[in-house]
C-alpha cells in the first residue's frame, strides 16, 4: 500500500483520537479504578477465590449432574460469584469498565455512521445495535434469521 497525503493524514486524526479517549476523565476513572482493585487485599483474595471455585465448577460441567460434588461445587460457585459482584472495589471497576466501553462503542458507530449508514458495526451494545434481528453484523449471510438493513 502507498502512503498517501490523505492515509497519513486520516493515520494522524486516528491517534489523535486515540490520545483523547486514553487522556479522557473516562480512561483516567478506569485506570484509577483498576489500580485500586488490584492494590485491594480483600477483593483479591475475593478474586482468587472465584477463580479457584471457577476451575473446579468448569471441571464438574463437563459432566454435569453426574458428577459427585456438583451440588456442592455448583453453590460454591454461585456464592463466590455473588461475593465477588458485591465486593465494592469490584463494582467500581466493573462501573468504570462498562462507561470506558459505552464511549467506544459509542466513538465506533460514528465512525462507522460517517463512512455509511449500511456499515455494521459490533458493539455488543443493543443501544447501538440496529437493523437486524440479531444485533448487526452476524456475517452469516442471514443465516441466523436477520437481515441487513
Amino acid at each position: 500500500m502507498f502512503a498517501t497525503i490523505e492515509s497519513v493524514n486520516l493515520i494522524d486524526e486516528a491517534e489523535l483520537l486515540g490520545s483523547l479517549v486514553v487522556e479522557s476523565e473516562i480512561a483516567e476513572d478506569y485506570r484509577r479504578t483498576l489500580n485500586t482493585l488490584n492494590k485491594d487485599k480483600s477483593a483479591q483474595k475475593v478474586i482468587a477465590k472465584f477463580v479457584e471455585i471457577k476451575d473446579l465448577y468448569e471441571d464438574v460441567q463437563r459432566f454435569g449432574k453426574y458428577h459427585p460434588d456438583y451440588k456442592e461445587i455448583t453453590k460454591a460457585m454461585r456464592e463466590a460469584k455473588r461475593e465477588l459482584d458485591l465486593h465494592d472495589a469490584v463494582i467500581a471497576f466493573k462501573k468504570a469498565e462498562k462507561e470506558l466501553q459505552s464511549l467506544l462503542d459509542e466513538i465506533s458507530a460514528e465512525l462507522g455512521r460517517a463512512v455509511s449508514q449500511h456499515i455494521k458495526v459490533p458493539t455488543g451494545n443493543p443501544f447501538f445495535d440496529t437493523g437486524s434481528s440479531c444485533g448487526g453484523g452476524c456475517g452469516s449471510g442471514g443465516g441466523c434469521g436477520c437481515k441487513a438493513s
